[in-house]
């Protein structure tokens, strides 16, 4: 049996953008470890906290995390931008990747408005 998350698309975008991100990273040049550490870090809080927030009881607890899961998407933006001025990404997997986060940081905005429907969908 599945976890309900597991069912949330945004959920499923976020666990393959962190995924991307690990393979980026891992030919990342070395002394860059920082940098690497860093991004892997906040793509992977992005799916994370959407499973912990989904767990929650409470609207107010559920949307706390699904905030810091947008807030985590938009770590990565300054952190892609870093690695693309230090000829760590090419231009297309730049972009690419921002592209990928802003889909990921908007369905999450849809799913902070929505968490009271989230707790809805629990009970059924």
């Amino acid at each position: 049996m599945a976890f309900q998350f597991e069912k949330l698309i945004v959920y499923r975008k976020a666990v393959d953008f962190a995924d991307e991100i690990f393979s980026e990273t891992e030919g990342f040049a070395r002394g860059y470890g920082f940098l690497v550490d860093q991004l892997n870090r906040a793509a992977l809080s992005v799916s994370a906290n959407i499973a912990e927030g989904n767990g929650r009881f409470t609207k107010a607890d559920r949307t706390h995390f699904f905030r810091i899961a947008r807030g985590s998407a938009q770590e990565c933006v300054p952190l892609l931008e870093l690695a693309y001025r230090r000829q760590l990404l090419p231009l297309a997997r730049h972009g690419d990747l921002k592209t990928r986060l802003e889909e990921v940081a908007k369905m999450l905005s849809g799913l902070i408005k929505g968490a009271d429907r989230v707790g809805d969908e629990r009970k059924k």
